[in-house]
């Protein structure tokens, strides 16, 4: 591809009508004066009494929504716009802000791009094609599926479990996959990562910002219950629609116990260098460059990964520059609807906003938002990801009808973890030394 034709694919004519909206709006607060703009007492312009920084961020994650093929233009497009309003109408000192945020920006791209490198060193282990002999015939095989999708989710990112199930799901069901048990792959997916720190990007967020891996581990109170509901559901459906075809071949492939070890390295790395350096993503390389002399090495995934990641750090970086002292309270009702919202909205800059906010209990919104974007396909980069492999699960119509139960389950969890566990929120989860790690809380549920 010529260099013009990149050029002319970049801007192609949605995303050129999404960033002239977002431009055509700071033109309006630069020249029109309308009762609509108030500035407050303490500097800070609203439009409708909400911020201009929150109506610029949701414009962004809007058309994220609307544009899923142009959404790394558009999160930098957003990035941009939003950075020069603050340099332009507000005391932001950019200097202090990159200061404050570079760890925790330099970490998520490391982790992002080293967790793909981990995924594809265990795909090629051969444990996915050796897995779908050992499914059980009748409802079983596909609630077993699904069981394998979550638990692979809790050490493997997300979207690779999701990848993983979709992949079996297509083998041993002869691409005749229920949209209902489609949705139940990225719902067990979700799920499987919300309580574990290497298992979602969101809780890899919680963890790099000092949340304790033992503080989001409760979100699996609520994983488990939702997965008891839409698991069994959706094996229903499949067994209904297709019942499991026994795949060839998977007798001839045995495990590449090399690459597991790769695996299992790139783990260790990132909890060792966490605790002793707090900085994963540098126990993640030194692994990654360390397993290359024991097998080889995927480099090619890189670049896939890399524009991904630079796409989820910019919206990062968009959240991190909002106002969050202008949010609502921080609440278990607050949380609840955080998962509805991150079905539409893309979960990482919702999280990156009630870490900066604080007060939250980070097991529930780790569920909440780890598995709230379930319930419609482009919730969740799991959700994107099946529906390159099943283009029939783009429609958010069947996706609602036929997948249900998914935001049955959400619910469904969501109060059973609260009956279990409570809201306990944490009003400082980047402790100092000295301070005790829980915060005393004015609001509990049991």
């Amino acid at each position: 591809m010529s260099e013009e034709s990149k050029v002319n694919r970049f801007f192609s004519r949605p995303v050129m009508i999404g960033i002239f909206s977002i431009l055509l709006f700071i033109s309006a607060l630069l020249f029109v004066r309308d009762p609509l703009f108030q500035q407050s007492s303490n500097g800070q312009w609203l439009f409708l009494s909400i911020p201009v920084e929150f109506i610029l961020f949701g414009l962004t994650l809007l058309c994220v929504a609307l544009f899923h093929h142009y959404v790394l233009q558009v999160a930098l497009t957003g990035l941009a716009v939003i950075l020069t309003y603050k340099l332009s109408f507000t005391s932001f000192d950019v200097v202090a802000h990159i200061h404050h945020e570079w760890a925790i920006v330099v970490n998520l791209l490391g982790l992002l791009v080293g967790f793909a490198i981990l995924a594809k060193h265990f795909e090629e282990s051969h444990i996915p094609e050796i897995l779908p002999k050992h499914l059980p015939n009748g409802m079983a095989g596909p609630l077993v599926l699904l069981c394998i999708t979550f638990v692979l989710s809790s050490f493997l990112d997300n979207i690779a479990a999701a990848m993983i199930g979709g992949t079996i799901a297509l083998t041993v069901f002869r691409g005749n996959v229920h949209i209902g048990f489609l949705a139940a792959i990225v719902a067990a997916s979700n799920a499987g990562g919300a309580g574990s720190v290497l298992g979602d990007t969101t809780t890899t967020m919680m963890w790099i910002d000092g949340v304790s891996p033992w503080d989001v581990l409760h979100a699996y109170y609520g994983s488990i219950g939702a997965f008891a509901f839409f698991a069994v559901v959706a094996s229903i459906q499949q067994n209904k629609l297709q019942t499991i075809i026994r795949a060839e071949g998977s007798e001839n492939h045995s495990i590449d116990w090399g690459k597991i070890l790769v695996v299992a390295l790139i783990l260790v790395g990132a909890i060792a260098t966490n605790i002793l350096l707090d900085f994963p993503a540098l126990g993640v390389w030194a692994a990654i460059f360390i397993g290359a002399f024991i097998r080889e090495t995927a480099w090619h995934e890189i670049p896939v990964a890399l524009k991904g990641s630079v796409f989820l750090v910019s919206l990062v970086l968009s959240a991190s520059m909002m106002p969050v002292d202008q949010l609502p309270p921080a609440s278990w009702f607050s949380a609840f609807i955080l998962g509805f919202v991150s079905s539409v909205f893309d979960n990482i800059p919702l999280t990156k906003l009630a870490l900066d906010q604080g007060g939250y209990d980070w097991g529930v919104l780790a569920y909440a938002v780890g598995y709230g974007g379930s319930m419609i396909w482009f919730g969740s980069s799991a959700g994107v990801a099946i529906s390159g492999i099943f283009p029939k699960a783009k429609s958010v119509v069947f996706w609602l009808k036929d997948g249900w139960h998914v935001a049955v389950g959400y619910v469904i969890g969501f109060f059973i973890m609260l009956a279990l566990w409570g809201w306990e929120p944490h009003e400082k989860h980047k402790i100092e030394k000295g301070e005790s790690h829980k915060q005393p809380s004015t609001e509990q549920t049991h």
